[in-house]
């Protein structure tokens, strides 16, 4: 516990890394690994019939994926690694130590990819005619494989936090990395940029192309062909990944798929997403068939109803591995599985630097009260804010005074009841202090502004009984 608390009390620092990491999500799927390959397609299609028309689409698709993944796409990565290091500092860490050279060979591979990048779409002009062009439909082939390439980097490591495999008892980069979720995940992940890339496509195109025009027409054919190509594996692929997901965050999936209120009517929700696919491939269908009848509001349709279902995907994937940040190893509050017999013995404040408090005394439970909250619960919790404890607990006991013997009990047990939330890191004095400080703030709303520079670090006690990751 050597780092200070980065915290966010309005809308929380959970939601204040999700905001950051699906928004390049968003633009990275569709429009990055999705995309690229697609627009390769068109343009070699567009040199095999002499159409120019095909290669001006194709340009103009680039241009505008150009302009957005080299900005908002690339900003946002690197805005993920600062997020994620501000607020998740040993978990990130614990990643680094795990993956280093495989978070390497990325770097490697992102940065040739926006080298690529750049010469495919500076030199699309130049390079047009001939042999010249052939060696520009080459870079593009390797734009897409690159493009991929980092995904499928990634994959390994976000598969490795829903399901560590072996690795607890190897401790081996392969056992990591080749984790039981990384195949169906990086399937799972491929189909759908793929095919939703193609939605993207689509909806540019009736900004490219003029209305009422026979290349309109064959153009939206050749997209909704994509797309609906790839929707068809895109749903063994979502079975796959499913039916690999461990049965313990599978239990997590009502509450992971809208909140802990609509949990009854999460079966609804499902088949909502699955009429989702239902509805994207059967547009998809029309467009193929019958290309006249596709306008661009009813392109609308698939193309929200896809970001929706990214987005979808994205928190619950991220919900149902709670109560880890990496799966049998680290709980989702920084502590490993390993040192939390030593926490809850000692108590997690003399262990942690950036408290004010390093000890629970008589007269600074609700000032040490705060500094648990910080350390144990911050990284999921406001105070006032979204997800706030207040708000938890007048759902569960209501507005009236809450009983110190009720939150001392549900503060013991509640990783039982709620299999998503860890055990508490602490000790009797520690949950004393918790609970003081819940019920302050039940009638004292008070945020906690600028807790990660507001105390000063003091020297904590050295942890010799815990192990390095």
């Amino acid at each position: 516990m050597d780092f200070p608390q980065f915290f966010f009390d309005l809308i929380g620092n959970r939601l204040f890394m999700a905001i950051i990491a699906s928004i390049h999500v968003f633009i990275n799927h569709p429009l990055a690994v999705g995309a690229y390959p697609l627009i390769v397609l068109i343009e070699w299609w567009g040199r095999r019939t002499g159409k120019v028309e095909w290669d001006r689409l194709a340009y103009r698709i680039t241009f505008v994926l150009f302009i957005i993944t080299t900005t908002v796409g690339a900003l946002t990565g690197v805005g993920i690694w600062f997020t994620t290091a501000l607020i998740a500092p040993f978990g990130i860490g614990s990643l680094l130590r795990v993956f280093f050279w495989a978070w390497f060979t990325e770097w490697l591979v992102f940065i040739s990819e926006v080298i690529l990048i750049m010469i495919y779409f500076l030199t699309w002009k130049r390079w047009s005619e001939g042999l010249m062009k052939k060696v520009h439909i080459g870079f593009g082939i390797f734009l897409a494989a690159f493009s991929w390439l980092t995904m499928a980097i990634i994959v390994g490591i976000l598969g490795f936090m829903m399901d560590s495999g072996t690795w607890p008892v190897t401790r081996t980069f392969i056992s990591g990395f080749f984790n039981p979720l990384y195949l169906p995940q990086l399937a799972f992940r491929t189909t759908y940029a793929m095919m939703t890339a193609g939605l993207c496509a689509w909806f540019m195109i009736f900004f490219f192309t003029e209305k009422g025009s026979p290349f309109r027409r064959q153009a939206v054919r050749l997209v909704a062909a994509w797309s609906f190509g790839w929707a068809v594996p895109f749903i063994p692929s979502a079975l796959w990944y499913w039916y690999r997901v461990p049965d313990s965050m599978l239990a997590n999936i009502n509450v992971g798929l809208m909140t802990q209120r609509f949990m009854h009517w999460h079966h609804t929700l499902a088949v909502i997403m699955l009429a989702t696919v239902g509805v994207i491939s059967l547009i998809t269908l029309i467009g193929i068939i019958r290309p006249r009848y596709i306008t661009g509001l009813v392109l609308l349709v698939p193309f929200v109803l896809g970001i929706w279902l990214l987005g979808h995907f994205e928190r619950v994937r991220e919900f149902i591995r709670k109560p880890y940040v990496i799966a049998d190893y680290m709980y989702s509050n920084g502590v490993k599985i390993e040192e939390m017999p030593v926490f809850q013995r000692d108590g997690i404040l003399p262990y942690a630097t950036w408290v004010k408090n390093h000890r629970v005394t008589s007269v600074n439970q609700l000032d040490a009260g705060c500094d648990v909250f910080l350390v144990t619960c911050s990284r999921c919790h406001t105070t006032s804010g979204l997800n706030s404890l207040t708000a938890k607990f007048k759902n569960l006991y209501g507005p009236e005074p809450w009983d110190k013997e009720v939150l001392n009990a549900f503060l013991r047990t509640m990783h039982v009841t709620r299999t998503y939330m860890p055990p508490f890191p602490g000790n009797d004095a520690e949950v004393e202090a918790l609970v003081t400080y819940i019920k302050y703030l039940q009638n004292n709303r008070e945020p906690i502004f600028d807790a990660q520079a507001r105390w000063q670090p003091k020297p904590a006690q050295p942890v010799d009984s815990m192990s390095s990751p």
